[in-house]
């Protein structure tokens, strides 16, 4: 998920295997995790004081963004030497259950020690991965525990930066994880109803990436971008189809999730890494362009619309970030909002919000000749890594402080109530 200040923090697919209905947000960058809200209408223009909030509650540590499924949000942060599962009202705010689970990470290089993933709704169940590396499986209705794994303990994973980051995927009831740990256990796949192991495979350490799913052929693939590599993996046995280099070694991370469209496979990084479109094919994926100047990405994953890829250049802790508009099959600017920040972007009703660090909310409409905004207001008072959520109008969004703390935030940003 994502990479900040002195640090790193935290994470289009024509197919995820998490089941949803229209409108819901159950998984991390919505229902196909690529950022797109398809069901959603937005307002044209919010007020100049911004849009109606509905309510606002005070959250723990952590960097996981919220889901929602079935008229619920679903919360997942710290508070003291815990971390707690909630399940929250999506209209009120009011507190349906909560589950709570012993917490022991503690961060070295930045002082939040809450989790990082983001909580991922699949049919009657909710997967939850710890910053230490606890792999946890609850009951979407009541919170309780159905199964959990310790991946540290189990595969000699490491915490790495930040904690264990890179939030799980399930395709076909296997639970795929870039655990990162030894002997072979580079990702690992578990079944989703017992937790039990389904198989594990290669040595790729693990990146703060959220893998994504993309339709090859016939045939669906998990897209890793692990610490060192992309790969696109078989979820039914482990099996890896494409390769390639996509990293550096030393105190750099991956961040940003892998974005598919059109059998093209758009990756980003910062550190000197670059961005990269290749052609997705079932054994390889030839490059089709790459460069370190186009759009090169910190943490925050980017949204291809018609052609062009809205994103992020540059980092938080370093220099000073761009929204930036690219052309998609030639890495070619098409323009850059200097000095915007980082931001998480979500795509909803042909308008793009943009969740800024500095706090602010932008609706923007995307336009490759030139940034166009059409309202802005001042959300947070400190900085929302983790990535909001969009369901039934409401935006859904928490800001953390370096202290550990935050406050979420519902916001009507559509139209008129949807139900």
């Amino acid at each position: 998920m994502i990479l900040l200040r002195n640090a790193l923090f935290f994470v289009t697919i024509p197919l995820i295997a998490a089941s949803s209905q229209a409108g819901e947000w159950p998984q991390i960058l919505g229902p196909t995790r690529s950022g797109v809200a398809a069901d959603e209408k937005l307002a044209d223009k919010w007020p100049a004081a911004g849009p109606p909030l509905v309510w606002k509650k005070s959250v723990g540590a952590g960097y996981a963004g919220p889901v929602i499924a079935r008229g619920q949000v679903i919360l997942f942060h710290r508070i003291a030497d815990l971390e707690v599962v909630e399940a929250l009202d999506l209209q009120t705010g009011e507190k349906k259950w909560s589950t709570s689970f012993d917490a022991t990470y503690q961060g070295s290089i930045v002082r939040d020690s809450g989790p990082r993933c983001t909580p991922l709704i699949v049919d009657d169940v909710i997967i939850l991965l710890g910053a230490a590396g606890d792999l946890y499986c609850v009951d979407f209705a009541t919170g309780k525990r159905r199964w959990n794994v310790e991946l540290a303990a189990t595969y000699g994973a490491q915490e790495g930066y930040f904690g264990f980051g890179s939030t799980p995927i399930v395709i076909d009831g296997n639970v795929l994880i870039n655990v990162g740990g030894r002997n072979g256990a580079g990702i690992v796949a578990f079944d989703l109803k017992s937790g039990r192991e389904k198989w594990k495979a290669t040595d790729f350490g693990a990146s703060y990436a959220a893998p994504t799913a993309a339709k090859i052929g016939d045939k669906t693939w998990a897209i890793f971008v692990t610490r060192l590599d992309v790969c696109s993996i078989d979820p039914e046995t482990g099996r890896v189809g494409f390769q390639f280099p996509f990293g550096m070694r030393g105190p750099t991370v991956n961040g940003a999730t892998p974005i598919v469209w059109d059998e093209q496979l758009f990756v980003t990084s910062s550190y000197g890494v670059g961005a990269k479109l290749a052609k997705l094919g079932q054994h390889n994926a030839p490059n089709v362009w790459a460069n370190d100047s186009s759009l090169s990405s910190q943490y925050n994953t980017p949204i291809e619309i018609d052609g062009a890829i809205y994103g992020i250049n540059g980092r938080e802790d370093v220099g000073t970030a761009s929204l930036t508009c690219i052309d998609a099959q030639s890495g070619k600017v098409h323009w850059s909002q200097e000095n915007f920040g980082t931001a998480h972007l979500l795509l909803a009703d042909g308008k793009l919000i943009a969740v800024a660090n500095d706090g602010n909310v932008y609706l923007l409409q995307p336009n490759v000749k030139q940034y166009e905004s059409l309202s802005s207001f001042s959300g947070f008072t400190d900085v929302p890594r983790a990535i909001p959520a969009l369901s039934a109008g409401l935006l859904v969004a928490r800001d953390t402080s370096d202290a550990g703390r935050g406050m979420l935030k519902c916001f009507r940003v559509g139209p008129v109530a949807q139900k």
